[in-house]
Parts: structure tokens; C-alpha cells; sequence
């Protein structure tokens, strides 16, 4: 049997390798096997086993038949989710900090992350002064507003899988039952909104609406959370009205032309 901390030792190894060759090609441009198999110290044909595995990957292409290798379309896609979370972040803060004045209720932006939805931007009203901190904190999809919506435009069998299994019961009045859950994700895609009663703490309320990217696709959810004794059911209306001027003017800074207001025609009573 072959020594595990040796093999693990290996692959990070060549995890290493992987990254170094893909820096000197940023850094160069272009590189034929025998400079990249110099500049790692290993022979030429490890250095090709590396580069093989990551032109498969579209991380590395070769220039022509033979020739030299270059920086792939791949990394292009990288980079570009790692730059529209980061815009995301920055662009969504100024619209957390005006929302939160005006509404006077605590406002986060918040992405999914597999079954759970992370908040990346929270700003406390100034009626909320005693608000929990959820930056960074891992949310439930089906007990927050955020999370349904997240959860509601998420694709079919990701709404499944989540729907199929264990569902925790935070308070009396969060939903588990899969059939009464799909229904209340179809009313979100239906209406442009989400809004929960006390289904994650007892005592706090919350509603939020879509953040859309370029093409359309949500890739976030602004929510408005508060007392229940003070964001009551009566004012969510207000509350998603004032939301979506918001999220439309942020989503069209993320390139979407589109009117989110227009999917939230139909108000709750």
C-alpha cells in the first residue's frame, strides 16, 4: 500500500505546478513545453502531462499544431465570476446604505450558495439598531426571504433537491411541507417577490426581491427585515415597491435591460 501523506504530498505538488505554469503564461504570454519544463525544475514530458490536463480544462490553449501554449478561455470565465461577485459586492452596497435610510429597516444582499443563501452586504436601518450581523452567515433557502427568492428562479432539479430533503424547522411557522413550499415558489416567480413571517426567528419578518445579471439570470436577492410588530404584513407592499426602483436601478448597472418591476404586477393584501 503506497504511503497516503505521500500521495497527498504529490498532488499538491502538482496542484503547484499547475498554478506556477499558469502564472508564467500570464506573465509571458506564451510558452513552448521546454521553457515551462525549465522554469518548474521537472522533465519535459511531466511539464506536458500538466499542460495536457490543463487544456483540457480550457485553461491553456495551444497557439498552433505543436507550438506554443497561451492562457485559455477558461480562466476569461474565472475571472469574470470572481469580477461580478466582487462588482456585485461594491455596486450593492450604495443601494443597501439608501434602502436602509429610507425604509429604516435592516437591508442585506444576499447570493445562494448550494442549499444556502450567503449574505455579502448588510446595513443596519435606523429604527434597527439592535440587528443581527449576517454578513457572512449561511441562511436556510426555504425558512428567508432571500433564500426563496434564490431558491424560486434557482433551475428545476436544484429546487428538487432541495425540496426532497431534510428541511429544518426553525419556528412554528416555517414551511417544510414540499408541496406547499413549491406553491409558494411558484407565487414568487409570479409576483417578483418573496416575504416571510416568522419562519426563521420568531419575532422577525422580511421580504425581498430579485437581483438580475446581464442576461437576466438572478444571481441575488436584496431583503428588508424587521419586528414583526413593525414590518407587518400590511407594509410589505410598500416595502417591495421601494425595494424593486432599487434592484432595478443595481441590476441595470449589471448590464440587465429588463424592467424588474413589471414581474411584481400582482401585490399581497
Amino acid at each position: 500500500m503506497g504511503n497516503p501523506q505521500e500521495g497527498r504530498a504529490s498532488l499538491v505538488q502538482s496542484v503547484d505546478r499547475a498554478v506556477t505554469i499558469l502564472e508564467l503564461l500570464a506573465l509571458h504570454g506564451e510558452a513552448g513545453i521546454t521553457e515551462i519544463a525549465a522554469e518548474l525544475g521537472v522533465h519535459k514530458s511531466t511539464a506536458s502531462r500538466l499542460v495536457s490536463v490543463l487544456e483540457t480544462r480550457g485553461l491553456v490553449e495551444q497557439l498552433s499544431e505543436r507550438g506554443k501554449y497561451a492562457i485559455g478561455f477558461g480562466v476569461v470565465r474565472l475571472a469574470g465570476a470572481a469580477t461580478n461577485r466582487l462588482d456585485l459586492t461594491q455596486l450593492g452596497r450604495p443601494f443597501c446604505e439608501a434602502l436602509a435610510r429610507q425604509l429604516g429597516e435592516t437591508v442585506n444582499l444576499a447570493i445562494r450558495d448550494d442549499d444556502v443563501a450567503i449574505n455579502i452586504n448588510q446595513v443596519r436601518g435606523t429604527a434597527s439598531v439592535t440587528a443581527h450581523n449576517w454578513v457572512g452567515q449561511r441562511t436556510p433557502l426555504h425558512a428567508t426571504s432571500s433564500g426563496k427568492v434564490l431558491l424560486a428562479y434557482a433551475e428545476p432539479a436544484d429546487q428538487e433537491s432541495l425540496l426532497t430533503g431534510t428541511l429544518t424547522k426553525y419556528t412554528p411557522r416555517t414551511v417544510i411541507e414540499p408541496g406547499r413550499l413549491r406553491k409558494d415558489l411558484d407565487t414568487i416567480v409570479a409576483h417578483g417577490f418573496a416575504a416571510c413571517f416568522e419562519e426563521l426567528e420568531v419575532g422577525l419578518n422580511a421580504a425581498a426581491v430579485p437581483v438580475r445579471a446581464e442576461d437576466g439570470t438572478v444571481i441575488a436577492a436584496m431583503s428588508s427585515s424587521g419586528p414583526s410588530y413593525r414590518f407587518s404584513r400590511k407594509r410589505v407592499p410598500e416595502v417591495v415597491d421601494t425595494m424593486l426602483e432599487a434592484v432595478d436601478e443595481l441590476s441595470a448597472q449589471l448590464g440587465y435591460l429588463g424592467d424588474t418591476r413589471s414581474d411584481a404586477a400582482n401585490r399581497i393584501s
